[in-house]
């Protein structure tokens, strides 16, 4: 069956009532793009569901009427995922954003999927416990979306993806039914686990409702030590130092193209005499009398075989925020450029040689681009952040950008890594994806899709085709 716009909006009404439908342009540009501004916003209407039902309903709609539909969390994602700009219906979960049940006996929270993953934060805080999932966009992003772009951020390296936190979810597929998974069950040996088909499936198999999470133990108040070094390779060689002897809880690195920008932007103090050209924070918990002594002898041991120049230890909880705000504050500090980004990942081994590979392509493009580089390097994971000049051109930037995205793929190819490690494939990725998945994959890829999702309604045009 064919549709209309206002058709469409009249059928969307009868479900949720007028005031839960929004058709006015504010409001389509605001919820039809995401952060990465990939291409202009053009949804038909924005739908506000209060529950499961409404959400099926919404499902069964769409199949009917064969329009599709773009899940819509905090928006916060760097691909494309949740931009709608082929007249779309975007679902948004704004209004799905309760924290619904606690188990104190299995330390499980039952969440609507529009809940900010801060406010399942200070929840845990409040029950003396601990949800590890930590990223720059904590404040906005919404769990339904963390789960299906499967999240990772700043405490991965100790505490895993999203992934490793989900122990149960309600999905309404494209099909229209509702699914039920793992119920919260810690053991389940019953054959597919279909959590995982739909954790970082970038909403195109169904959408995500409900959701059962994992908590855990807060860490010991947290000790923070900023290095700097001179030679990329130090990185790798600093983390191996440390790994052997703690149990870290962050590991990350910038560039001293990333420190000064930071410095600038956030009026920070630089700890150190000069500005170096790479940076590793390591942090871990102060949990036995003898570790800071423990701690003391690694630095020491990075200082002896020339692996660190410079180092700081946090004394205090205030010192150790002021050195993550070193880190934290990059993304913020470059907002203002517009810069192309790319998160991608290679296995930890591999980074120095990627990174010294990867800044002598960079070098190349030194007239169009100012590289600010950082990362989760003990997961693997690197930030590129390019900066463009300020009189460049759109156009012309956006031309120069397909041509850098493509040798920076071909580059991480080359390594056998990922293309993202945790922002999705989306719209801007998509035609890199076989860079990272081949085609046998890529086929049963495909086939899934038509089988939760056999009219190919629900975000068309993301990750892959059908």
């Amino acid at each position: 069956m064919s549709w209309t716009t206002k058709n469409l909006v009249d059928q969307l009404i009868k479900l949720v009532g007028p005031s839960r439908v929004k058709i006015d342009a504010s409001d389509l540009d605001y919820y039809g793009k995401d952060w990465s501004s990939a291409s202009k916003p053009n949804p038909s209407a924005i739908v506000f569901p209060n529950s499961v039902k409404e959400v099926r309903d919404i499902v069964d709609l769409a199949n009917k009427l064969n329009f599709p539909l773009v899940p819509s969390g905090g928006r916060t994602g760097l691909s494309g995922g949740a931009l709608a700009c082929r007249r779309e219906v975007v679902v948004s979960f704004d209004r799905m954003n309760r924290i619904l049940k606690f188990d104190e006996a299995d330390n499980l929270v039952t969440c609507q999927a529009g809940v900010i993953t801060e406010d399942l934060k200070k929840f845990a805080e409040s029950k003396g416990l601990f949800y590890p999932v930590d990223f720059a966009s904590a404040g906005t992003s919404q769990l339904g979306g963390n789960v299906a772009t499967n999240a990772g951020g700043i405490n991965v390296l100790r505490y895993g993806m999203t992934r490793n936190w989900v122990q149960g979810m309600k999905v309404v597929t494209g099909a229209g039914e509702l699914l039920d998974l793992n119920r919260g069950l810690k053991k389940n040996a019953t054959g597919f686990d279909f959590r995982h088909l739909f954790i970082g499936s970038e909403g195109t198999l169904g959408i995500i409702v409900e959701l059962t999470l994992e908590l855990t133990s807060p860490p010991e108040e947290p000790t923070v030590m900023l290095l700097g070094l001179q030679e990329i390779e130090d990185t790798v060689k600093t983390l191996t130092v440390f790994k052997k002897e703690l149990d870290l809880t962050a590991f990350e690195f910038f560039s001293g193209t990333a420190m000064r920008k930071v410095i600038k932007a956030k009026a920070l103090s630089n700890p150190f005499s000069r500005i170096y050209p790479y940076y590793v924070l390591v942090e871990f918990e102060n949990n036995s009398e003898n570790q800071l002594d423990v701690v003391s002898a690694l630095y020491d041991k990075c200082i002896r075989f020339g692996y660190a120049t410079e180092g700081i230890v946090s004394q205090n909880q205030r010192q150790a925020e002021s050195l993550w705000k070193l880190r934290e504050g990059i993304t913020e500090s470059i907002a203002s450029y517009n810069p192309l980004k790319s998160d991608v990942s290679c296995r930890i081994s591999k980074i120095p040689a990627f990174l010294r590979k990867l800044e002598k392509l960079l070098s190349g493009f030194s007239s169009y681009f100012e590289p600010v580089l950082f990362g989760h390097l003990g997961d693997g994971n690197i930030h590129i952040n390019l900066l463009p000049p300020i009189e460049m051109d759109d156009q012309e930037f956006l031309m120069e950008c397909k041509k850098i995205s493509k040798l920076i793929f071909e580059l991480v190819k080359s390594f056998d890594g990922s293309i993202s490690a945790e922002h999705g494939i989306g719209l801007t990725k998509k035609p890199y994806l076989s860079y990272s998945r081949d085609e046998a994959e890529l086929n049963y890829m495909r086939g899934i899709k038509c089988l939760f999702d056999p009219k190919n309604i629900m975000n068309p045009g993301k990750l892959i085709d059908i």
